[in-house]
């Protein structure tokens, strides 16, 4: 009842203003005498008044969209912030950072997507790139986010995550498609890379069209793989039976540096690429090295090099093994459990 009365007065306000200023001109127009008058004088003020009438009514417009415009981005950020939650800054002995930052200027939606779940499979993390970005993308994030975070915990291996993805996008494309019919959705498609990282740290990977984490082993800042990905999910059918690639180890200490295609596409003034390794090489120079610390050394790398006008969506996502070995006291045979992850309440999706 509340919230009905005072939401009355707003819109009377909207529809009255208006109104209040037509009214005065077409009253001042028809019973004013001065405004009947043809000197000099008479028009002078004549055209004040109608001057001053049209710039209340464009201001008032305005600030009526403006305000549309700002209740429309609360509520975009508001959907992102449950789609991209904030992730924990510990995941079963991972140290974890992550950020994202829209190409949509003054906005937080963007087209990039990840995630990073301990499940009893091991840590599975996706990061992904929705073609095009802004609220548009954000139906299709929110397909593929919803798939992988029910998916890890009920498939033992990484291609049938991969492959509940795929069906999920496809579904969300034919959804789209029935009720957007003016929309093409033909030449959609999402690059996605899923990682599961075992007790021991082994990695495996399966690619879909997105660049290759980079493992940042002491000073060392390599690609964590150089092999072709598969094709983006959307554009091709997936192969039958795709194999999960075996990435070597993330040891105690190692960092993996997850990234979307917007990060090394940035371009300068004159049109030179942002060089991602390069940043991570100084990062890696200063000590303690942390997810937090090599995300922020990033992020102002490559809005110093854009001058803060990139053209495309940025998300980084940072994995630390912050593991030690434990040795196990129980006697050979017994079945071991894997620690439980530790969750720290503060989010780390910001800079």
């Amino acid at each position: 009842m509340f919230r009905f009365m005072a939401r009355v007065p707003r819109k009377v306000l909207a529809l009255g203003l208006p109104t209040a200023w037509g009214a005065t001109a077409i009253t001042y127009k028809l019973a004013c005498p001065l405004a009947q008058q043809d000197s000099l004088g008479a028009r002078v003020v004549t055209s004040a008044v109608f001057f001053a009438v049209g710039t209340g009514l464009i201001l008032h417009v305005r600030q009526a969209l403006v305000r549309e415009l700002r209740q429309v981005r609360e509520v975009a950020g508001a959907a992102q912030s449950v789609l991209l939650r904030p992730l924990p800054s510990r995941i079963d002995g991972l140290n974890v950072a992550a950020a994202q930052l829209s190409a949509d200027r003054g906005a937080r939606v963007g087209g990039d997507l990840y995630e990073v779940i301990a499940t009893e499979h091991g840590v599975r993390a996706v990061m992904g790139d929705v073609r095009g970005h802004g609220i548009a993308a954000l139906g299709t994030v929110a397909a593929v986010l919803g798939s992988f975070r029910e998916a890890v915990h009920d498939e033992p291996d990484l291609d049938r995550v991969l492959r509940r993805l795929d069906r999920a996008l496809a579904r969300h494309l034919r959804e789209r498609s029935r009720d957007e019919p003016d929309t093409p959705v033909a030449e959609e498609f999402v690059t996605v890379l899923l990682l599961e990282i075992g007790r021991d740290g082994e990695i495996s990977a399966l690619n879909c069209g997105h660049p290759w984490p980079y493992l940042l082993s002491g000073t060392t800042v390599e690609p964590l793989a150089r092999t072709d990905p598969l094709p983006p999910l959307g554009l091709f059918p997936l192969p039958p039976e795709p194999t999960p690639l075996p990435c070597g180890s993330l040891l105690p200490g190692d960092s993996l540096v997850l990234y979307t295609d917007g990060v090394e596409d940035a371009r300068d003034a004159r049109g030179r690429f942002f060089s991602l390794q390069a940043a991570l090489v100084e990062a890696v120079r200063h000590h303690p090295i942390t997810p937090q610390t090599i995300l922020r050394t990033v992020f102002t790398a490559v809005l110093r090099h854009t001058r803060g006008r990139q053209a495309d969506d940025i998300a980084l996502l940072i994995l630390r093994n912050d593991r030690t070995h434990v040795q196990c006291s129980a006697p050979i045979g017994a079945r071991g459990t894997a620690r439980p992850a530790t969750h720290d309440p503060q989010p780390t999706n910001h800079l």
